[in-house]
């Protein structure tokens, strides 16, 4: 019998294994390159979230060009929650008809103030204010807004601190450098048993101590997004020591 032909010879094993032995090598480089990309991809779509957020805000607070500002049509002023159903479509703002309660993303594809890192259904609850559980469950949450906005510490006539409620204006715009909302952590927001809908730092707050509300997310490589009053986004790992970010801001003194 006679020899094959080199030309129509296969591969051999040790030539097998040197090519498998070549893309595995090749696929461990260049899967940390393409999870890091995929990872700034995503984190990227995430600003585009919050900048669109943060422009809403700016319309809904301005005295002119607002628009329905729901409950708060008729007054001078409104509640960051208000804007904030307003975003999700829940309370006077419900957008699904007789129904009880609707999973998110719909459809329709609608899935609002959502991180693509955050990949647990929302469900959200009719004629119920956020505060109240409209939104969750809590790991669900993608970003939260400023606690300070919502709530605000004061002392009163006897020394005692308490938090009130805060109703903004269109002045709010004259603070850019204000934190309107970030990267969340749902999940842990849950643990501490506060609504996900609202975080502050603890900073030298009696109200706001040990950290109950404070629950930022790192999700984005290690860091989060912050998005402002006057509408930029910026990242950090590290947004409590960010100079000129105003944590300690309050519309009430």
């Amino acid at each position: 019998m006679g020899t094959i032909p080199r030309e129509h010879r296969g591969f051999t094993l040790i030539e097998l294994l040197v090519t498998l032995g070549v893309i595995a090598l090749l696929v461990a480089i260049v899967a940390p390159a393409l999870r890091m990309a995929i990872g700034a991809a995503r984190g990227f779509k995430c600003q585009m979230s919050q900048r669109t957020v943060a422009f809403d805000f700016a319309i809904f607070a301005d005295d002119t060009l607002h628009g329905d500002r729901g409950d708060d049509q008729s007054r001078p002023d409104f509640a960051l929650e208000t804007f904030q159903e307003s975003q999700y479509g829940v309370d006077e703002f419900w957008n699904w008809g007789s129904v009880n309660q609707v999973t998110m993303p719909d459809e329709q594809g609608n899935d609002p103030m959502r991180c693509p890192e955050v990949h647990t259904p929302l469900v959200l609850a009719a004629r119920v204010p956020c505060s109240s559980g409209a939104v969750g469950p809590p790991e669900a949450v993608s970003f939260a807004f400023n606690l300070r906005l919502h709530r605000a510490e004061v002392i009163d006539a006897r020394g005692r601190p308490r938090a009130v409620a805060v109703r903004l204006r269109g002045s709010i715009a004259d603070h850019p450098d204000v934190p309107l909302l970030f990267d969340a952590d749902g999940e842990r927001a849950g643990q501490l048993g506060s609504i996900p809908l609202y975080s502050a730092p603890s900073l030298d707050s009696h109200i706001f101590a040990d950290s109950r509300f404070w629950f930022p997310s790192a999700r984005h490589n290690g860091g989060g997004n912050y998005a402002f009053i006057d509408g930029h986004v910026a990242s950090s790992r590290t947004p409590l020591e960010e100079p000129g970010w105003r944590w300690d801001f309050q519309p009430i003194r």
